[in-house]
């Protein structure tokens, strides 16, 4: 498999790479990471199984729309495919820094904001020789493709109100998972039908959104720069990613304040987090099930009063 890999880094880049030394990185809960070296070059690597190259490539083809923002860096994808019974992408190497400067993580927070207020270009973009109809999303909320929430899919149908869509493909897609898991959320019906009065009256415009913007997938490199990863991308309310970094510990308040230098938060945010936040509750009860379960319940219970 790493002959494979080192081919097809070669073929993509242009440049012969072989692969003279490999560590085992951190490649987060879903994935296996590894640092492949040459002499010259590092890249980081991460494995899967084969059944899971879509959430691969489409992990690409976020990290590839969100670099055509010009707002925010994001390690670049090289390749990604299969080789035997594993899925691979193999990505820009970054030189990631724990903590960072109140400085960087307040530049994060406006650089973030600059990419939620990024706006498609028109004549449509060619991707990969075929036309994004860029047309299709003013107005609408979703993506061109499903991708991944963690390992669990994410749909993303184009959808014009953005009750309905979070109701149908966020939350009631979820329990519906969570359900074929033996969940118990007693509540979950009278949550999706008070959606539409909970988001009543707010019309966000469709933001590029990251998609899983917590505390892991967000870092500084040693030169200072902030820097995002490990997307879940799609045209969303940009206080899903705002809400996100609140959900497991919070980000610096530098980034709050930097985010809000740029693009102030609507009113009625801090009601509206906890029902984005959900979302990824039911996705962690689907993903490791356990003491989430619980914590959903208490969330729709609070979301309803």
């Amino acid at each position: 498999m790493w002959h494979k890999i080192a081919a097809h880094i070669s073929q993509a880049t242009g440049d012969t790479f072989s692969i003279d030394n490999r560590r085992s990185v951190s490649g987060g809960c879903i994935n296996q990471g590894y640092a492949i070296n040459s002499s010259t070059r590092t890249y980081f690597a991460k494995i899967n199984q084969a059944s899971q190259v879509a959430m691969f490539e489409t992990e690409a083809l976020g990290l590839q729309q969100m670099a055509q923002t010009q707002t925010i860096r994001l390690p670049q994808p090289i390749c990604w495919g299969t080789e035997g019974n594993s899925a691979y992408i193999v990505l820009e190497w970054l030189d990631l820094r724990s903590g960072g400067s109140e400085i960087a993580w307040a530049q994060m927070g406006r650089k973030l904001a600059q990419m939620h207020k990024y706006t498609p270009p028109s004549p449509p973009l060619l991707r990969g020789g075929e036309e994004v109809d860029y047309a299709l999303l003013r107005g609408c909320f979703g993506w061109s493709v499903n991708n991944a929430i963690g390992s669990t899919p994410q749909i993303n149908n184009w959808t014009a109100d953005w009750a309905e869509f979070w109701a149908e493909h966020r939350i009631g897609y979820q329990l519906q998972l969570a359900r074929r898991r033996g969940g118990n959320f007693s509540r979950g019906e009278t949550l999706l039908a008070a959606i539409p009065k909970l988001l009543e009256g707010y019309k966000p415009q469709p933001s590029l959104v990251h998609g899983d913007l917590w505390g892991g997938n967000a870092s500084v490199t040693a030169a200072g720069e902030p820097v995002i990863f490990d997307p879940a991308t799609y045209w969303g309310d940009r206080e899903v990613d705002i809400a996100m970094t609140e959900l497991f510990g919070g980000f610096s308040p530098a980034f709050y304040r930097g985010y809000n230098e740029v693009w102030l938060l609507d009113s009625g945010y801090e009601k509206r987090k906890k029902l984005y936040n959900l979302y990824h509750i039911l996705n962690h009860f689907n993903l490791f099930g356990g003491s989430y379960e619980s914590q959903a319940n208490q969330m729709i219970n609070k979301i309803l009063g």
